[in-house]
């Protein structure tokens, strides 16, 4: 099983588009900025908060390519709004604004699609060990994630407008990184140090969607 460092997923998504997706973020969906982090390659992530989780807004300076969607369709916020709101943000990534509680949403729910249940279940279960609210809803504490069977574009490309991966936080990547991948994960990349701030990797799920195994030093307090 995964030891998380944080009971929390992150959400990332890609865009060329800066200053209208914060105005959207910030100002339409009321989310706080955290900070701003250089990540290398003209990418300058723009991190808010949502609960204990994160929506990573990696804004990039060179044109990103158009590419099918990844797995990732939909996200839900739990909050103080009275009714529920659906919207889109400037690069069409739906967003839906709940009532805190409804339909057992607290903070934040990811609604991925999926070829197989059960492979996924398998996945996100099994291997990451995560558990479950109902069958297709796995909880990383206070976040959830919603597995939907249905047409899927399989092995997305990571860096396209749009939702494009989810992070969970560990102590260790390393032994964490080889567990997904001994255990039937797909690699994506291999472990790298980003200066001092963290330990990434990041495996593939059945469908190939990527997800970033994050050792975070501001959380864990080491990098070793």
């Amino acid at each position: 099983m995964v030891d998380l460092a944080k009971p929390a997923i992150d959400v990332g998504l890609y865009t060329n588009k800066r200053e209208p997706q914060l105005k959207f973020w910030q100002q339409d969906v009321g989310l706080s900025f955290s900070e701003l982090l250089p990540v290398g390659g003209g990418v300058h992530q723009l991190r808010h908060a949502i609960g204990d989780s994160v929506l990573k807004i990696n804004n990039c300076r060179d044109p990103l390519p158009a590419a099918p969607a990844s797995g990732i369709r939909e996200i839900t916020i739990a909050g103080d709004t009275p009714d529920v709101r659906r919207l889109e943000d400037p690069d069409g990534n739906r967003v839906t604004l709940v009532p805190r509680g409804h339909d057992d949403v607290t903070q934040l729910r990811v609604s991925m699609c999926v070829s197989s249940l059960p492979q996924h279940q398998a996945f996100w279960g099994d291997i990451l060990g995560l558990p479950q609210l109902r069958p297709n809803i796995f909880l990383c504490g206070e976040s959830q994630l919603e597995l939907i069977e249905g047409d899927v574009n399989l092995d997305p490309l990571q860096r396209a407008p749009g939702y494009r991966y989810l992070t969970i936080q560990v102590y260790d990547v390393k032994a964490t990184h080889a567990h997904i991948i001994s255990h039937g994960g797909r690699e994506g990349s291999a472990p790298v140090k980003l200066g001092e701030v963290a330990h990434i990797s990041f495996v593939r799920d059945p469908d190939g969607n990527w997800l970033e195994i994050s050792q975070r030093k501001s959380i864990t307090g080491s990098l070793d």
